[in-house]
């Protein structure tokens, strides 16, 4: 058994134009992530935690913001690409645990299609998928939604 831990955080900016994304899936926002990619916060802390489970490097390793490859790049299609790397190596998904930092939006109606897309995209059973929000109580730049933020655990085998 491994453990691993990841972590990711996004500027917020006013942006009605393009898709706000948490667990791949779009949610409902006036705002948007400052991101190469399509900054989904918890989707980019999970594959950190797959990969420091596997001990094979981390999301900047495998897909640099340097590379135009990845620029608006989906974070499904990027989880994907993790996780076969995880099945390539020998590794198999116990449980995950994730937990999205934010004042808005209000994302409890989102939390069970979160994990029914992370089941998906990993091809895995959903309970073993776990994911909560929080608030950080208006302190600091997650508080006041200038930013939004995740920490992801997972157990492999």
């Amino acid at each position: 058994m491994r453990v691993g831990i990841g972590y990711d955080i996004h500027k917020l900016i006013e942006n009605k134009e393009l898709d706000f994304k948490l667990s791949g899936i779009p949610i409902p926002f006036d705002k948007r992530c400052v991101a190469n990619s399509d900054g989904d916060v918890a989707i980019h802390a999970l594959i950190d935690a797959m990969f420091g489970a596997a001990a094979l490097g981390d999301i900047g390793f495998h897909f640099p913001d340097t590379n135009l490859k990845y620029k608006n790049a989906d974070s499904a299609f990027l989880l994907q690409n993790c996780n076969q790397l995880l099945i390539n190596n020998g590794f198999t998904i116990e449980n995950i645990d994730i937990t999205i930092i934010t004042e808005k939006p209000n994302l409890a109606p989102y939390i069970y299609p979160m994990r029914e897309k992370l089941s998906e995209i990993l091809n895995t059973d959903i309970q073993k998928i776990s994911v909560k929000a929080k608030t950080n109580e208006q302190l600091d730049s997650l508080g006041r939604g200038d930013a939004i933020a995740a920490h992801a655990v997972i157990l492999i085998s």
